[in-house]
C-alpha cells in the first residue's frame, strides 16, 4: 500500500484566487460608493428643490396678502430695495401682511404683520448667502416678537420686480406712492439655490396682489 496526501492547493493557485477576490470586492466597492454618492446627491437635490418650493410659497403668500384697506386701518408697506453683490442680485423686501397662515383667529385673519427678508454672507461657504426672515406682530409687545430665522443657507441670488401697470422695476418704495396706488400690481421672484454638484436651481413665480387697486 502507498500512502498518499491529500491534494491541496499550492501557493500560486492562492495567491490566484486572492487576486481575483480582490479585483471582485475592488469593483463591489467602487459600485457601492458610486450608488452611495448618487443617493447624497439626490437627497441634496431634493432637499434644495423642497426649500425653494417652500421659500416661493411662503413669500408669495405674504406679499399677495399686503395690506392696504380702505375701511380698516392698516398700514400700508412695501419695501423692495435692489442690492447687487458683484453683479449677482440679492434683493430685500419688507412688507405689511395680513397673510392668515401667521396665526389663526375666529375671522381666519389677524392684525397685519411686518415681514422682511434679507440675504447675509453665509460665513462657512463662499459664494453663498443666508435668507434671514424677520417677523414683527402688532399684537405681540416689548421683547415678546419672533426672532429672526434662517429659511436658507445656500441663497445665491434673489431678485424681486414690481410692476406698477406700465412697468417693471427692482424698487419699490410704498412711502413714495400715491394713496390708494402703494402697492404693485404685480410681483415676481427669481430665487436661486445651490444644489449638489455645484449646480444652482432656480426657482420663479408671479405674484397678482389682489389689493393693489383701491376703490375710494
Amino acid at each position: 500500500m502507498i500512502n498518499r496526501r491529500p491534494a491541496g492547493f499550492t501557493l500560486l493557485e492562492m495567491m490566484l484566487a486572492v487576486a481575483i477576490l480582490g479585483i471582485i470586492l475592488a469593483m463591489m466597492a467602487a459600485s457601492f460608493h458610486t450608488v452611495a454618492g448618487s443617493k447624497i446627491h439626490a437627497e441634496g437635490r431634493l432637499y434644495a428643490e423642497r426649500t425653494g418650493r417652500a421659500i416661493l410659497w411662503q413669500m408669495s403668500n405674504e406679499i399677495r396678502g399686503a395690506v392696504q384697506t380702505p375701511v380698516t386701518p392698516s398700514r400700508v408697506l412695501m419695501l423692495g430695495v435692489a442690492q447687487y453683490n458683484s453683479g449677482t442680485p440679492i434683493n430685500s423686501l419688507t412688507v405689511s401682511t395680513i397673510d392668515p397662515g401667521h396665526r389663526r383667529s375666529i375671522s381666519a385673519f389677524g392684525a397685519e404683520d411686518i415681514v422682511s427678508y434679507r440675504a447675509l454672507p453665509n460665513p462657512r461657504h463662499r459664494g453663498w448667502f443666508l435668507l434671514q426672515r424677520t417677523q414683527q406682530s402688532s399684537l405681540a409687545y416689548g421683547n415678546k416678537q419672533p426672532m429672526p430665522i434662517i429659511v436658507a443657507d445656500n441663497l445665491l441670488s434673489m431678485r424681486i420686480r414690481y410692476f406698477d401697470g406700465q412697468q417693471w422695476g427692482e424698487v419699490w418704495n410704498s412711502e413714495n406712492m400715491s394713496l390708494g396706488h402703494q402697492l404693485p400690481i404685480a410681483v415676481t421672484l427669481d430665487v436661486d439655490l445651490a444644489a449638489p454638484n455645484g449646480r444652482d436651481m432656480t426657482f420663479s413665480t408671479q405674484i397678482t396682489l389682489p389689493m393693489a387697486v383701491e376703490q375710494w
